[in-house]
């Protein structure tokens, strides 16, 4: 079992950056592949990027391409979400979600993760 706790979240003005954080609980944090997705009021939650286990595998919608890195620091339980250039498009609940994984693979569904953290909100103004 693995809890997750994001942070980081804030309002940016367009083209400005955030830093989100992910805060992974138990011992076992790099057995778990993460992703970060995000939802928008009155749309449904969408994948942004996700890392494998190793952090040597990463994806991005095509959306973030570019602009957004994600990352992970096993060493201390915690996944990044580094966003640059943001766009008022970019304004929606961000939560991480972490799967068990003992191949060092990405999923991009929201089904493929069992783990949820509670959201952090990122408001993007033009």
């Amino acid at each position: 079992q693995v809890q997750l706790v994001e942070s980081g979240g804030g309002l940016v003005q367009a083209g400005g950056s955030l830093r989100l954080s992910c805060a992974a609980s138990g011992r076992t944090f790099n057995n778990y592949a993460m992703g970060w997705f995000r939802q928008a009021p009155g749309k449904e939650r969408e994948f942004v990027a996700a890392i494998s286990t190793s952090g040597g595998r990463t994806v991005y919608a095509d959306s973030v391409k570019g602009r957004f890195t994600i990352s992970r620091d096993n060493a201390k339980n915690t996944a990044y979400l580094q966003m640059n250039s943001l766009k008022p498009d970019d304004t929606a609940v961000y939560s991480c979600a972490a799967r068990l994984s003992f191949y060092d693979l990405v999923k991009t569904g929201t089904r493929d993760y069992v783990h949820w953290g509670q959201g952090t909100q990122v408001t993007v103004s033009s």
